[in-house]
């Protein structure tokens, strides 16, 4: 079934069963004894889930190159192509051109620092650093100048 990016009642459905299928995975990753000792897991996953299904933008379930390229520069973090094939094979251990969710789920709650994963740590921190102001800036005066 082809999909339509504008919306529409198929693209929800779509959606829905992506992230059903999702869910499956991180009940998983909930019940294996290897994830136990992670602290808050069950918001982890979830926070991850909508991460990964921003940038599944194809709906096969895994995140290709171009996936991970959108994913960078949206982050501000241009990479080249040779730097993103790097990181593709780091998370997958070269065995595939995409990043599976279980991939993505294990890159994040995994031991080891990956580039990927610290771009990804890096952006929830950012998000943290208070909000902004919205709305038009407010008025200046000519006493208020320097």
């Amino acid at each position: 079934m082809s999909f339509d990016p504008q919306g529409g009642r198929a693209f929800g459905l779509l959606k829905a069963q992506q992230e059903e299928g999702l869910d499956s995975i991180n009940q998983e990753f909930l019940v294996d004894p290897k994830y136990s000792d992670v602290e808050d897991l069950d918001s982890k996953l979830e926070a991850f889930k909508k991460k990964y299904m921003e940038f599944d933008r194809n709906d096969h379930g895994d995140i290709d190159m171009m996936g991970l390229k959108r994913m960078l520069e949206k982050l501000g973090v241009a990479k080249t192509h040779l730097e993103l094939k790097k990181m593709m094979s780091e998370v997958t251990g070269g065995a595939t051109e995409t990043i599976s969710y279980k991939d993505f789920i294990r890159m994040m709650l995994g031991k080891r620092n990956g580039i990927l994963k610290l771009i990804l740590m890096y952006e929830g921190m950012a998000k943290d650093d208070g909000e902004k102001p919205s709305g038009p800036p407010p008025k200046k005066k000519i006493d208020d100048l320097p």
